[in-house]
């Protein structure tokens, strides 16, 4: 009767364990018709402030307390200082599947979107992907496609939290790109950059 009563209490806490990860829903579709995103976009922005205002929402929302990190060594810590204090890394690291600069190109396809940020770095986005993709060791399910009129990339890293890119067309001259952070809390930083078409 004992060993039934733990391998019930075990087979709850499995399936608690899995019901509290979140998993993300495909975004099925084609492009909207008149919708193309193509074209080579300016941050109207000071890059510098942006980069500030990035680095803050990830802290806001990465799970990792800075009080704790930047606090004086205690005893215990001057003992082992490396066990007894979080790492930066110890919490999400979704942050490292944003790219950005100061210029965007983006070419438009039948079946993607294709970024180059800073002529240097290219994304690419499959309409209604599904996947698992990867920086170095950090791996992370990613779903992206249109809602609507706006082109929408979700990334979930393994410690749950999430990256939500939305790309969307004001005019034909000015692009929107909302980055939301949110926390294995549910808490949420929202970085809003506005694009100028160059040419």
């Amino acid at each position: 009767m004992r060993y039934g009563n733990v391998a019930l209490c075990l087979f709850a806490c499995l399936l608690a364990a899995c019901a509290s990860r979140e998993i993300l829903i495909p975004k099925i579709g084609a492009a909207p018709a008149g919708v193309d995103l193509s074209g080579t976009w300016r941050l109207r922005q000071d890059a510098g402030a942006e980069q500030r205002r990035i680095n803050e929402a990830i802290r806001r929302t990465d799970g990792v307390d800075d009080r704790i990190i930047v606090r004086p060594p205690d005893r215990q810590d001057e003992r082992n200082p490396v066990q007894s204090r979080p790492r930066r890394d110890a919490g999400g690291l979704v942050h490292v599947f944003l790219e950005h600069g100061t210029t965007l190109k983006i070419t438009q396809t039948a079946d993607g979107l294709f970024l180059s940020f800073d002529r240097a770095v290219v994304v690419e986005y499959r309409f209604g992907e599904n996947r698992e993709v990867s920086v170095g060791p950090v791996i992370a399910d990613r779903v992206s496609g249109w809602e609507g009129r706006e082109y929408v990339a979700e990334t979930l890293d393994q410690n749950s939290m999430k990256l939500t890119e939305r790309l969307a067309m004001i005019n034909n001259h000015t692009l929107r790109r909302t980055i939301v952070f949110r926390g294995k809390n549910n808490e949420e930083e929202t970085v809003v950059q506005t694009f100028d078409r160059i040419g």
